[in-house]
């Protein structure tokens, strides 16, 4: 992640939805995700610790949400965090992440702006 990405001042996403997954991606399954770092929650599913119920906080999530955070777990995380996307980082809004943020106080990302929306430099 490069110092721009906005992921790592807010962590909304983390302290906010249930990160579920197959179990099939748990280490114990030849996956990446430590086993020591799920709860199963049917027969098919983990759910990262933290996550499975109300107050939400994934046992990944480093720092303080708004203000700056990191994922112990970024390089053995599921399928689940690789997939969801801060919005408008690859050019499509993702409403789930304006609802994360929003949960702590946080205004919607915006898209960048486009070279033609850049005002021009009046000398």
């Amino acid at each position: 992640m490069s110092e721009s990405n906005p992921c790592l001042a807010c962590g909304a996403c983390c302290a906010h939805f249930r990160v579920s997954f197959f179990w099939g991606e748990c280490q114990s399954a030849g996956g990446i995700v430590p086993d020591d770092r799920v709860v199963q929650i049917s027969p098919h599913l983990v759910a990262m610790q933290g996550t499975e119920s109300k107050p939400v906080r994934c046992v990944g999530l480093l720092g303080e949400v708004g203000c700056g955070v990191r994922c112990a777990l970024y390089e053995h995380r599921s399928s689940t965090c690789r997939e969801f996307e801060a919005s408008w980082s690859n050019g499509e809004h993702n409403p789930h992440c304006d609802t994360a943020r929003a949960a702590y106080g946080m205004p919607p990302l915006t898209p960048p702006l486009q070279p033609h929306q850049v005002p021009e430099r009046v000398a």
